[in-house]
């Protein structure tokens, strides 16, 4: 990964110093700020402190750039690492508010990115609906990480689940749902993902980003994949978006402009399906974290605008090793005759609002009706045309919500198809 920002070991000093002048080290760069800290103390303005012509300059050599240095030092000294959970309660906010939450832990000693050695913690789950304030202590516990591209190396996301006081896990946590399925028959099949997250962006008045006050856009049609002024809303955080994603080291393949104007899409996998979840629920923290920069609130409502406008969607691709190899199609319609058989149980788990999103229009098959078919954007299951060419590979689930919890559909997807 690129890094961002330079370790303490990486600062280089300033020009103004010549190699024969003693090495520059982080005590004695304390040891500097300390002393013009008591020294501008005692003076009765800073105007002009920095100017060629002053005492503390020529007699120190400090420039902006050493300052910069002394800075940089006392940052990267530490290891700040982003603890970030969810309190299960996406969809039920509106579209300002969403289900991350997190906070930072200073590290003294660096953790690698990657590793799972970073310690529990905990939060006031009273405070995120979590537990009820007379026992509101909830445990984080570690279950990914991976680099932080905002702040840089050596900064990192740690994802936690959420366990209860006596380390059982909270109700919230569906990942441990999932988890607890990856029996050997399941891992011999070697299951595989791909999440199209649909979102909506939302300028600080509440409409819809880009659209034109008091009124509407252009009707459908020119904005999905578009390109230029009138085209497509938003393209400056989508792209910080795409990039702090990959520089995070998340399995995000694309993205693309949606349907509807505001609308866009970023795609997670193939990845397992506990790696799927952790990648989708990193680049979501992400998506509302940069968000804040551009003041845009982004949202995975279903239906974001009533009318005849696309609701938003979290499509999901689904494969195992039988429905890969050579005549794996003969796997995936039987995948597909179970998956109708459990309907209702998917709709049930798939996302809240759902109902407004599924009505047989824009794109979707009616909530109480399963159907399939081959390059069918109408069908509850899709099979994509390659894959019908080719007689092996995926399917598409196109039931559910954008506001969905990755992880119950790679869990419903997999007992569904292997468990039943």
């Amino acid at each position: 990964m690129a890094n961002v920002a330079m370790s303490a070991s990486q600062v280089a000093i300033s020009p103004s110093f010549s190699s024969t002048e003693p090495r520059i080290t982080s005590a004695s760069l304390r040891n500097t700020v300390s002393l013009l800290s008591s020294r501008l103390a005692a003076r009765p303005t800073v105007a002009g402190f920095f100017g060629k012509n002053n005492e503390l300059h020529s007699s120190l050599k400090v420039t902006r750039t050493t300052q910069r240095q002394v800075h940089s030092l006392q940052v990267n000294a530490v290891q700040k690492a982003e603890y970030v959970w969810m309190d299960g309660q996406e969809g039920q906010k509106g579209i300002r508010f969403n289900e991350m939450r997190s906070k930072t832990k200073v590290i003294q000693n660096d953790i690698p990115a990657g590793s799972l050695d970073f310690p529990e913690w905990s939060f006031d789950g009273s405070s995120t609906g979590q537990a009820e304030g007379r026992f509101s202590d909830c445990i984080l516990k570690p279950v990914f990480t991976c680099p932080d591209p905002i702040r840089g190396n050596p900064h990192v996301f740690v994802l936690c689940e959420v366990l209860n006081p006596d380390g059982t896990p909270h109700e919230t946590n569906t990942r441990r749902l999932m988890e607890n399925i990856l029996s050997q028959d399941v891992l011999d099949e070697e299951t595989l993902f791909g999440f199209e997250q649909e979102y909506t962006m939302f300028n600080k008045a509440g409409k819809v980003y880009g659209w034109p006050e008091g009124g509407f856009p252009h009707p459908q049609g020119p904005f999905y994949c578009g390109v230029g002024l009138e085209a497509v809303y938003g393209r400056p955080l989508v792209e910080a978006h795409l990039d702090a994603c990959i520089k995070a080291g998340l399995k995000i393949s694309g993205i693309n402009a949606e349907v509807m104007p505001g609308q866009w899409e970023f795609q997670i996998g193939p990845a397992g399906p506990l790696e799927v979840g952790d990648h989708v629920m990193i680049a979501r923290w992400l998506l509302h974290r940069l968000g804040e920069d551009f003041g845009i609130t982004v949202t995975f409502e279903p239906k974001p605008m009533e009318g005849d406008w696309n609701g938003a969607g979290a499509h999901t691709n689904y494969s195992t090793k039988s429905m890969r190899k050579d005549g794996g199609i003969k796997a995936i319609e039987a995948a597909i005759e179970k998956l109708s058989k459990r309907h209702n149980e998917h709709i049930q788990q798939y996302g809240l609002g759902n109902e407004r999103r599924l009505t047989g229009k824009h794109e979707t098959a009616n909530i109480n009706t399963f159907k399939s078919g081959v390059a069918d954007r109408g069908a509850s299951i899709r099979i994509p045309l390659p894959v019908s060419l080719a007689g092996k590979g995926y399917l598409e689930d196109r039931r559910p919500a954008a506001n969905v919890d990755p992880y119950v559909v790679a869990r419903m997807l997999i007992e569904t198809t292997l468990k039943y």
